[in-house]
């Protein structure tokens, strides 16, 4: 085997979240074509193949130089050829940030949902502003970038566990056997504890290699736990004595009543 390929895409973290990939296609095929088409499932099956496709690219990028040599110089950065940031830029801080936020708004109670849709559209027009202004080019590391998004990201999460701790069908729920539970507690602890590594990402490159390799492999472990609660929420209907049904299809179910009887 070609080791430069070996290097590349050869490691624990690739390895893990392409079997868990694997699982998601499994599980995600075995539903019922009805489940296939609600949000509930397809969502995280499309942020699961998201990730492991944008990873599986930023090695692909490792492994073909030549590819990430003229991908910088397309971005307009001939002078830094061997850094592959735009790759994470591009699907993890924009892209990811706003697939996760459309899943957290499928938490919420549908009042809250209309804070997340303003949420989107500020980041998105944020994003544009930033890059195309200069103040942070797709090729560098954007801290203002990742830092507005991951607050975005705490809020959300805030707004779901005030419902978590206020509205009367989740009071009357197992939080414990609740999948959004789980996964909402793994992104506010994933955007927590990558603050730093994310944020002064060139810093510690030229400076403490050693101490961003540690807090990228922290990155890594709670993206792989993140996968698998994805992974499990598409497999949920194969364990229903392990989780209760989320709250918010009771909501989605009233509000789609109401609506029918107001037309």
């Amino acid at each position: 085997m070609d080791s430069r390929f070996f290097q590349a895409f050869v490691d624990w973290y690739l390895i893990s979240i392409d079997i868990l990939l694997v699982l998601g296609v499994i599980y995600y095929l075995k539903l019922p074509k009805e489940k296939r088409s609600i949000s509930f499932y397809w969502l995280p099956f499309l942020i699961l193949s998201f990730t492991v496709f944008y990873e599986n690219l930023g090695a692909y990028t490792n492994y073909n130089f030549d590819f990430k040599k003229a991908a910088n110089a397309f971005f307009g950065n001939t002078e830094n050829p061997r850094f592959n940031i735009w790759v994470f830029n591009i699907f993890n801080k924009h892209i990811s940030t706003i697939l996760y936020l459309f899943l957290i708004k499928s938490w919420l109670v549908p009042s809250k949902k209309k804070y997340i849709n303003w949420m989107i559209i500020t980041f998105f027009i944020a994003i544009q502003v930033l890059q195309f202004s200069g103040i942070e080019p797709i090729y560098l590391n954007q801290p203002l970038i990742f830092t507005f998004g991951a607050n975005l990201i705490l809020l959300g999460s805030g707004f779901y566990f005030i419902g978590l701790m206020t509205n009367e069908q989740y009071l009357a729920t197992n939080p414990l056997r609740l999948l959004s539970f789980w996964q909402m507690t793994f992104i506010l602890f994933t955007y927590s504890l990558t603050y730093i590594s994310s944020v002064s990402l060139m810093y510690l490159y030229n400076n403490y290699p050693q101490l961003l390799t540690s807090l990228l492999k922290i990155d890594w472990v709670m993206g792989v736990i993140n996968l698998g609660i994805l992974v499990l929420t598409i497999a949920s209907p194969k364990f229903p004595h392990f989780f209760e049904r989320e709250p918010f299809f009771e909501f989605e179910k009233k509000l789609n009543l109401r609506n029918r009887i107001s037309s």
